[in-house]
């Protein structure tokens, strides 16, 4: 790289030289350049082509069986007994049948085991995404005449029926009934949302996540699960009500609930009690003895196997009318193609669905690295929860993504690597083939109560609302609209609340951010806020003013005020009384007699005539950047303070800004050709000191007049 030719030695003393940057090419040649390259074709690329869309192949020949195959087996053992009556449980959110949810546990596991980065995340069902699943598919089933209020009877009685009393908009199939049309919406939806996720990940957007800030996702978990919560009392009651669709769901259905208190299901009433008491007593004993128990206890799994033996051999659904999960079927079904139709009415929907799971999966990701020593690649994360929507979905699955929760147990329980998920998709396979059935008496209360339980680590996040308060405002704000606006309108209508909120809150960040004038510490060479710290000397005839934040469009106003304010002095009115003085006396010159009423400028009366100081220093080290508008301010800035004979200069430019300054002008439009270096400089106490000597060569040489 060539360096410049001036001396590195000059009168003044020693001075930085800059380097010549490179010519750039054309962009015809760097595009030219960039094709070449990603068409040339070598088995080396080749081979690192695979192992980046498969990492698996990369880490698995450095796995050592001796140090991580004990912790990988323990680990998955546990996610997948509690994977299993998870996803039977899951699957009332969906509103689908549980063999489903077991189908995308199952293909998830793989998938993520051969193309995720993450060592430890547990990506499966998650219940935000099952429920913004079933929001969708109770909508689609109303649309098409199905009624969404009623339970499926199962895959034995799944028929063509249709509801008479709803209004039917779009029929469903002649030869799909409620249930198969239920799975073809959420199979068509989560096939949409991964291709988004996909192409996400093609087109390195794994940046875009990261404006989902953790305020925005807390407070979307949080109003998430008042929504599941809501969703599933009707299930704990044993009460049959419509479900309720669209904006306010969530007041709808407790009016509903209200109404329909005294139909409630006594036997359904007393299991959900019980079952509560005994997971919520079972979390808690957890929670206080996770340091000494090496593995969690497979409470779900317990109360749900206790359960189906006492719905069974009590014939809680034949003698009290308690609804029960139906038959679970055994194996595999055919693949299918999901509808095209009904991709194009869902894509919108699956949006919100894509950034949730993409969000969530690498945040956690990321979390997990983290605390662990490694890294990830968020944009291989996007091509891998991608995946697992798009491949799961012709094989009768629904969304998918990295789960908390699950995740944490894996950690716990001696998770080093992703082959543990093939031990999960295993204990998965187990039941799919053979215990499914098991299951068909066991109540839809009883899954309620796990899904009700698991939300109390989403529910808590309550409690840390008034530490947020007292850190940062603006973020609970985030916080509370989001989950205001999904308990009140909608999920969806959440998650959009949240992001212009976090978005506003970055702008009103920007907009009016903290300025202060500056003075000395002690005979150092430093400078600090005058206002914060006590004994700080301030320079004498130099007024030394820091804005904290960049300038731009937005904040040019608040900029200029702030220096106006603190410094005591508005160079803008001050600098146009004095023009406007010069122009009346010009024309008084030439017509006296315009001139005799006396009458001066008002503007020029409010504007003080005595400038106390010569100099104004910004220290420019927190501005980020600068806009054209930005830029025209310091121009405008400066030209109001020469004609008030005061000096404008800048400290601790960083190199865009100090670029940005060249490229707009600032530095040419100096008067009398001053250099670069007498304009800006590379610390607050230059600037001073520089302003010192300028301002005693001039008192000399108005001496020696």
């Amino acid at each position: 790289m060539e360096v410049s030719s001036e001396p590195l030695q000059q009168g003044r003393g020693l001075v930085l030289v800059r380097r010549q940057p490179p010519v750039p090419q054309g962009l015809r040649k760097t595009l030219k350049a960039r094709l070449l390259r990603s068409c040339m074709c070598s088995l080396p690329r080749a081979r690192a082509l695979v192992q980046d869309l498969i990492p698996a192949t990369r880490w698995l020949r450095q796995y050592r069986p001796r140090e991580y195959l004990a912790g990988d087996i323990m680990s998955g053992l546990v996610i997948g007994i509690i994977l299993v009556p998870q996803a039977i449980a899951y699957s009332l959110l969906a509103g689908l049948q549980p063999i489903y949810s077991l189908y995308t546990s199952f293909f998830a596991n793989l998938i993520y085991f051969l193309m995720g980065t993450s060592r430890h995340v547990s990506v499966g069902i998650f219940s935000l995404l099952c429920l913004m699943v079933g929001q969708v598919v109770d909508r689609e089933l109303q649309l098409a005449g199905f009624d969404p209020s009623q339970d499926s009877p199962g895959p034995r009685a799944n028929g063509s029926d249709l509801n008479n009393s709803a209004t039917t908009l779009v029929l469903g199939p002649p030869d799909c009934g409620r249930d198969c049309y239920a799975i073809r919406v959420a199979t068509a939806l989560t096939l949409v949302a991964g291709v988004y996720q996909v192409l996400m990940g093609v087109l390195q957007l794994g940046f875009v996540s990261t404006y989902l800030s953790q305020p925005l996702l807390d407070g979307f978990a949080m109003g998430a699960s008042v929504t599941i919560l809501t969703s599933q009392l009707r299930h704990l009651l044993g009460v049959r009500m419509p479900r309720h669709q669209g904006p306010g769901m969530v007041v709808s259905t407790w009016l509903s609930l209200l109404r329909s208190a005294s139909q409630a299901n006594v036997c359904d009433v007393v299991t959900s009690a019980v079952c509560l008491t005994v997971l919520l007593a079972a979390k808690e004993v957890s929670d206080r003895c996770r340091h000494r128990l090496r593995v969690p206890l497979p409470t779900e799994l317990l109360v749900i196997v206790v359960a189906t033996l006492v719905s069974h051999f009590g014939q809680l659904h034949e003698r009290f009318g308690s609804s029960v999960a139906g038959n679970i079927p055994t194996g595999f079904v055919a693949p299918r193609v999901p509808d095209p139709e009904l991709m194009q009415r869902v894509a919108l929907d699956a949006v919100a669905l894509a950034l949730v799971g993409s969000a969530f999966s690498i945040s956690l990701a990321e979390m997990f690295a983290h605390n662990h020593g490694y890294s990830i690649r968020a944009n291989q994360e996007l091509l891998a929860v991608g995946c697992c929507n798009v491949l799961p979905a012709f094989f009768h699955c629904f969304a998918t993504s990295a789960a908390l929760a699950k995740s944490l147990v894996k950690i716990s329980t001696g998770c080093r690597t992703q082959l543990s998920s093939v031990v999960s998709a295993a204990v998965v396979l187990l039941v799919l083939l053979v215990l499914a059935p098991l299951f068909q008496d066991l109540q839809r209360s009883v899954l309620a109560c796990v899904i009700v339980v698991s939300l109390r680590g989403a529910l808590r996040k309550v409690r840390d609302l008034p530490r947020l308060w007292r850190l940062s405002p603006a973020d609970a704000l985030v916080w509370m609209g989001t989950a205001a606006t999904c308990v009140l309108v909608s999920t969806e209508a959440g998650l959009l609340a949240g992001v212009i909120l976090s978005l506003l809150s970055l702008v009103g960040r920007t907009q009016r951010p903290h300025a202060a004038l500056l003075a000395r510490i002690g005979d150092s060479a430093f400078y600090e806020d005058a206002t914060e710290f006590e004994g700080l000397i301030p320079e004498p005839r130099v007024q030394v003013f820091r804005f904290s934040g960049p300038l731009y469009y937005a904040n040019k106003d608040f900029f200029l005020q702030s220096l106006y304010s603190l410094t005591g002095l508005d160079a803008g009115r001050l600098a146009a009384g004095r023009k406007e003085r010069g122009s009346e006396a010009k024309a008084a010159e030439r017509d006296p007699v315009e001139s005799k009423d006396g009458s001066g400028s008002s503007t020029a009366a409010l504007v003080p005539t005595v400038v106390s100081f010569h100099t104004v220093v910004i220290d420019c080290a927190p501005l980020l950047f600068l806009d054209t508008t930005g830029m025209a301010t310091l121009q405008g800035l400066r030209q109001d303070y020469a004609a008030l004979g005061i000096s404008l200069l800048l400290a601790c430019c960083s190199p865009p800004v100090r670029d940005a300054l060249g490229r707009g002008g600032f530095l040419r439009e100096a008067e009398g050709d001053v250099a670069e270096e007498e304009q800006l400089f590379h610390s607050v106490h230059s600037a001073v000191l520089a302003a010192r000597a300028r301002r005693g060569e001039l008192v000399a040489a108005d001496s020696t007049l």
